[in-house]
């Protein structure tokens, strides 16, 4: 075990080239990528479908471990939706699949240098952000997304510039702290992107199109 403070990295694989990719993982450390795409395949980028992307890992020595039933932004429950069916990422976190995963995750991340893989580029856009690093980051674990360019954004700065998006007061105000409004803004933000189910998903359903 490390003494040092875990820390659990996320990135996106976009529309990268393979080796902008492995760049993007090699370059800070990951020994291990958790792919939380509720379905590990992509039609706009092929090159990431589940079996590739385990071997271009493999290959390089870095491991791979799929977790998108549990941590994923499309959950099987229905239970997870809204009358619109919107995923609803509080209900979501609540379910005890989800929080077996990210007891996992953070067991992981006590033994080697982690990063949660999703689809989109910016990390504000996508659930691995909006549901799973705040879930991590509310139990103490330390997360920073690796960024297109290969720079590295704490959580924290992260949670700024989303505040600064949703227009809302950096440090609280007279009657919030922080964290409220962090809160506000993650709801807000969820109600943009989290996904909308025309058809609720059955249990064990397998989505077919791209997190």
């Amino acid at each position: 075990m490390n003494d040092t403070q875990p820390m659990v990295l996320t990135v996106g694989h976009s529309n990268h080239s393979p080796e902008a990719f492995i760049n993007l993982v090699v370059r800070h450390g990951i020994d291990e990528v958790i792919d939380v795409r509720s379905a590990p395949y992509s039609r706009y980028a092929p090159q990431f479908n589940h079996e590739g992307l385990q071997r271009m890992l493999e290959d390089i020595g870095i491991g791979y471990t799929y977790l998108g039933g549990e941590l994923g932004g499309r959950p099987a429950d229905r239970s997870c939706y809204d009358a619109d069916g919107r995923v609803q990422y509080d209900r979501v976190a609540e379910t005890d699949s989800f929080d077996d995963a990210l007891r996992r995750v953070a067991r992981l991340a006590d033994e080697c240098r982690l990063a949660l893989l999703c689809t989109e580029k910016e990390p504000l856009e996508c659930h691995r952000t909006l549901l799973v690093a705040r879930a991590l980051f509310d139990r103490g674990v330390d997360v920073a997304h690796i960024q297109a360019d290969a720079s590295l954004e704490s959580h924290d700065d992260a949670m700024s510039r989303l505040l600064n998006l949703h227009k809302l007061p950096p440090h609280g105000d007279m009657f919030r702290t922080r964290s409220d409004v962090v809160a506000e803004a993650l709801t807000r933000q969820a109600i943009k992107f989290a996904y909308v189910a025309t058809d609720l998903p059955s249990v064990n359903n397998v989505w077919e199109a791209d997190p």
